[in-house]
């Protein structure tokens, strides 16, 4: 099959022509694209030879942008088995078939329907076939051919990124490049000279020009000056179709800044100042400014002011401020017209940051010459001093001098000076002064300790101009009498333990003096002297400020005596020496081998004088042995009672022993004191088994007739009688309880409770010697000894 195509115009697509059908003859069937479309006479057979041989298509083009009224035809299919008589029928499928691209199915023929942009889409693939119309049955294989769009110039250059703002630094060279602008066209850069962009600039001349291909802008004029303009707009333009008449255009602007430099020295607008300053200005002040002219900007016009010379230079000093660029002048010391009227200054401006590219435009500084002219002002008087520092002793009488301050007018009148205290320094009026003579007195009575130190301010005024008035601060200190006695550091806790050694230390004190270490940082400490020699404990002085406090016999006693009072008399180094008395409370407290204290009440158990390990020991096993007695004993007891019960109604089942609580009230397993409460319940009475009586009982339960009346109180006391008279009950210590508690008994208590202590001669003091295990045993055994001596 076929494909004409009458699009092939130029030598380009002619050739592409060529090479299509030289490759088509090698592929018999496909559909074929030719350019002239050969008719055969009917009858007449086709000669296949190379030079009538169809053209062979893969693509075709059409023109984008259309706009005509009729459709835009593209192109012819035609198959080798089209006999002109219809049988064949053409399809087209693909992008864009049957909506952009039409074909009619009879002749073959392809036209566009719409208008189509390149830019959006450059190329469409669409599938060919020739079948048979009766039969629908494909003639040839399908074949792919492209349908490209052929680009036609409607877009014009754009500058995707302007405008521009660009700088370029001032004096630079002819040709320095300060920018490379780009324009885009979307036509095809690969057809004609549609996207062929071609620059020009369209103003900003003659400052700049730009390259027509590169686009490159430079500066086209020799040294040019920031100072003179600094800002260019220059509009460079972009045309397609290499610049040729009929080409479309777009241009853009780039704005450009000259950058400064340094090429500009400073310079004083004037060669002569004159600078007006009072007498009267304060020394560290800013007196004057100076400034000198710089074109530059930036850091390129930053400058250092300095006096090179003049008269001045020791009284005056001058700095550069960094944000206006001035000079400014201050005063070093002070100004006194009387003295000197005026001073010359020579003043240097120049730049800190040089650029050697320029220094043929220099020198880079000016100087200039400033007077200074010292004004005459009426000045308040002068004290002689900057501040006074005076002292008086405390307690020292009202009206005593304190010091004098002297001040005097500066002027050449040299008028009288009165001098008055600042009241808002002296508001309770601690101090007065004579107005003529500056002397300065106590108006009250001091005390160091309460306040040494007073700040007072002293105001002078001239007599003849009392609003000139000047000031002077004046310290007075309070100078240290000796005045106050000495006294003890803190309230000292004295132990001493019972079994402490004679001469040990069990404390060491220290006093304290209000009074400053001139009159008081000696002390010394003794005991009262107007009392005996104390037995108990004396005092060591350590002629350091320090006492300690020892023991004068080898053992003390809590119950014997548990707290101890020592009187101490202090006195200090001061003229006149000062003393004091202070009384110790020293406690007697049990204390461990190392000494550590463990108990100090009275009422608790002494302590042991010390046993030996031996000793404890025995005693430790002693108590062992005593302990485990009782435990047997009990253990028998309890074996022993068991038997006894003959029944659930024994008269003696209520014996319980010690160890056991009880239930209370509730608890009737012990006895039923029914029985007591009703005896005529009671069964009749039954003797042990174990022991046969050799004496009847007192009495005997008489018959129930006469138990109604019976009382409870006598039925009670007959069975007390019997269990008191009866020889059969074995000795043992029994608690009967009955509902009546009765009288007390006349043999009295057996307990050992209230028994009387039988004191032993025995010395158990050694048993503090065995050590923490014994400590318990020991506190027993000297209790006991203590309450023995007590």
């Amino acid at each position: 099959m076929r494909i004409t195509s009458t699009s092939c115009i130029c030598p380009v697509l002619v050739c592409l022509c060529f090479v299509q059908r030289c490759y088509g003859a090698a592929h018999h069937g496909s559909i074929k694209v030719t350019r002239n479309q050969t008719k055969h006479i009917e009858g007449e057979t086709e000669v296949h030879h190379r030079p009538k041989r169809g053209w062979v298509w893969n693509q075709f083009f059409v023109l984008e942008e259309h706009m005509g009224p009729d459709p835009q035809y593209v192109g012819k299919l035609h198959s080798n088995s089209d006999k002109g008589d219809g049988s064949v029928k053409y399809i087209l499928t693909g992008e864009g078939a049957g909506t952009i691209f039409i074909i009619d199915d009879t002749t073959g023929d392809i036209h566009s329907t719409k208008s189509l942009d390149r830019e959006q889409k450059t190329h469409y693939v669409l599938h060919a076939q020739a079948i048979d119309r009766r039969t629908n049955k494909p003639l040839e294989p399908e074949s792919e051919f492209i349908i490209k769009v052929q680009d036609i110039n409607d877009n014009a250059p754009k500058f995707t990124d302007g405008p521009y703002i660009v700088t370029v630094p001032e004096m630079s060279e002819m040709g320095t490049s300060v920018l490379q602008v780009t324009a885009t066209d979307a036509d095809d850069p690969t057809y004609g000279n549609s996207a062929r962009v071609v620059y020009s600039i369209l103003q900003g001349q003659p400052y700049f020009s730009v390259d027509p291909k590169t686009g490159v802008i430079r500066t086209a004029l020799h040294n040019m000056d920031r100072e003179a303009r600094e800002h260019y707009s220059v509009v460079i333009q972009a045309k397609d179709m290499a610049g040729q008449v009929g080409g479309l255009s777009g241009s853009t602007t780039v704005n450009i800044t000259l950058t400064d430099v340094n090429d500009n020295p400073p310079r004083f607008p004037q060669k002569h100042y004159q600078l007006y300053v009072p007498e009267s200005a304060q020394v560290g002040s800013a007196v004057g400014k100076i400034k000198a002219n710089d074109a530059d900007t930036g850091s390129n016009a930053d400058m250092k002011y300095t006096i090179i010379n003049g008269d001045g230079s020791g009284v005056f000093s001058i700095s550069t401020d960094k944000e206006t660029r001035e000079g400014i002048l201050s005063l070093k010391k002070p100004l006194n017209y009387e003295k000197k009227k005026s001073y010359t200054l020579n003043i240097e401006g120049a730049n800190t940051h040089l650029d050697f590219r320029f220094s043929h435009l220099g020198p880079f500084k000016d100087v200039t010459m400033l007077k200074v002219i010292v004004g005459d002002v009426d000045e308040p008087p002068l004290f002689t001093m900057p501040s006074y520092v005076m002292e008086v002793y405390e307690n020292a009488k009202i009206g005593t001098p304190v010091g004098t301050v002297t001040a005097h007018d500066p002027d050449a009148a040299s008028s009288l000076v009165r001098y008055f205290i600042d009241h808002n320094t002296d508001e309770d009026g601690y101090f007065t002064i004579d107005a003529s003579t500056g002397t300065i007195k106590t108006a009250k009575i001091f005390d160091r300790e309460e306040t040494p130190w007073y700040n007072i301010t002293v105001a002078a005024s001239e007599i003849d101009n009392p609003r000139l008035v000047s000031h002077v601060p004046v310290v007075v200190r309070i100078l240290d009498v000796n005045d106050n006695p000495p006294e003890l550091a803190r309230d000292y806790d004295i132990v001493v333990c019972e079994n402490t050694k004679p001469g040990q230390v069990i404390q060491t004190i220290t006093a304290t003096d209000k009074d400053n270490s001139a009159n008081g940082a000696r002390f010394h400490f003794s005991l009262d002297e107007g009392l005996s020699l104390n037995p108990n404990f004396t005092l060591r002085n350590n002629e350091d400020n320090t006492a300690s406090i020892l023991t004068r016999r080898r053992r003390y006693s809590r119950t014997t005596q548990d707290i101890y009072y020592l009187p101490v008399l202090i006195s200090d180094g001061g003229v006149p020496p000062l003393s004091s008395s202070s009384t110790l409370t020293i406690r007697v407290c049990a204390c461990e081998r190392d000494g550590r204290v463990r108990t100090c009440h009275a009422e608790a158990f002494l302590s042991s004088a010390g046993l030996s390990t031996g000793a404890l020991i025995a005693i430790l096993l002693c108590v062992v042995i005593l302990l485990a007695i009782v435990v047997l004993f009990i253990t028998l007891r309890r074996s022993k009672k068991e038997p006894l019960i003959i029944s659930e109604e024994d008269v003696r089942e209520n014996v319980v022993t010690y160890d056991d609580e009880g239930g209370g009230e509730e608890d009737t397993e012990a006895f039923d004191i029914t029985a007591l409460r009703n005896p005529s319940a009671a069964e009749e009475l039954k003797y042990r088994r174990d022991v046969r009586p050799e004496v009847k009982p007192l009495s005997r339960h008489h018959p129930s007739s006469s138990l109604d009346s019976i009382d409870v109180q006598e039925f009670i006391k007959q069975r007390l009688a019997e269990a008191d008279l009866d020889p059969s009950v074995p000795p043992y210590d029994s608690l009967q309880t009955y509902a009546y508690e009765g009288h007390r008994s006349e043999a009295g208590s057996i307990s050992s409770l209230d028994s009387a202590t039988t004191h032993s001669d025995q010395d158990y003091n050694y048993l503090g010697d065995w050590g923490p295990e014994f400590k318990k045993l020991a506190e027993l055994y000297g209790e006991i000894e203590s309450e023995r001596t007590t």
